[in-house]
């Protein structure tokens, strides 16, 4: 697709998205919520798994500390409720970077399957912590006051929050992918050990990477926090998050840039909206797309059309 008709598309994109809730039903608006949700997961996801090839198995770790980041502020001080979402927002996303910063060059020394195992148990561990440990009040619930305008019903004002979110993951992906640290980060899943014989700079890469990724999924996770209006530990820290957004990104193209804002809005359309009715198939429905995708389309869904292309041009 050439630019400017991407451009083009794209924009377009957002403004049927922002146009949205004034003719759509408070059902769909909050499934419209669910999607973009789910592609700024999906988004932060891919920046690490897609761009750099390290996949995890524990970024819902990000979600429930940009989560309980958030509780927890206005646990502690009471804050306006404006203020305390714009803060708690903030500090949701600077927690989960922190935490990836500082967790970042061990866990990066690993590859593969032992790099998705390590971020799972660490995933595990904070989760049974903010369980457990009565100073994060995980096993009684954390209350977050109602931050929505007078002017806009609650689910309205966190659709429009998840939109600006997901316009902005949409942008720092965009700029990843075309900057220098994209083209290390192609490189670093090409073939890791050649990249730095040609003097990538591997691991501050890696380092950035996995930084931007947790504070984007950060962001995500105090959002959706204030969205519930009340969360416990099992609310935040769920696998499913994890395992979602490595769905998305792979039903839509692994690598590419809107592969996963396709497959998350895929999947949530086909589970919330064609099975709206039918929830105890949800998972059955999940598990065939990952079946068909491993025999059919490895590459995604924007792989498909890529080799439909060459095969028409041919």
């Amino acid at each position: 697709m050439k630019r400017p008709l991407a451009i083009v598309l794209i924009g377009a994109a957002i403004l049927l998205l922002g146009v949205l809730p004034f003719f759509a039903l408070p059902y769909h608006v909050r499934v419209g919520q669910l999607f973009l949700l789910s592609a700024v997961l999906a988004l932060g996801w891919h920046i690490l798994g897609g761009f750099a090839g390290y996949w995890s198995f524990g970024h819902t770790a990000f979600v429930g500390l940009g989560a309980f980041a958030a509780g927890l502020l206005n646990f502690h001080f009471k804050l306006p409720p404006m203020l305390g979402f714009v803060a708690g927002t903030l500090l949701g996303g600077l927690v989960s970077a922190g935490f990836a910063a500082l967790v970042a060059y061990p866990v990066l020394r690993l590859r593969g399957i032992y790099f998705a195992i390590a971020l799972l148990g660490m995933s595990q561990v904070l989760g049974e912590l903010a369980q457990n440990v009565d100073a994060f009040q995980g096993a009684l619930g954390l209350t977050l006051p109602d931050v929505a305008p007078d002017a806009l019903r609650p689910e309205v004002f966190f659709y429009y929050c998840f939109l600006a979110l997901a316009v902005g993951s949409f942008a720092l992906a965009a700029w990843i992918r075309s900057s220098k640290l994209g083209y290390g980060l192609a490189a670093i899943r090409e073939d890791e050990d050649t990249a730095r014989m040609l003097g990538v700079p591997t691991e501050r890469y890696k380092i950035i990477t996995l930084v931007l990724s947790a504070g984007l999924t950060g962001l995500a996770g105090a959002v959706y926090a204030y969205s519930l209006g009340y969360f416990t530990a099992g609310s935040v820290f769920r696998v499913d998050f994890s395992l979602n957004m490595i769905l998305h990104s792979l039903l839509g193209g692994i690598g590419t840039l809107t592969g996963p804002v396709i497959g998350a809005a895929l999947l949530v359309f086909v589970t919330n909206v064609l099975l709206g009715q039918l929830l105890d198939l949800h998972l059955l429905v999940t598990g065939v797309l990952v079946i068909a995708l491993v025999l059919l389309a490895p590459n995604g869904l924007l792989g498909v059309a890529r080799r439909w292309r060459e095969r028409k041009g041919r």
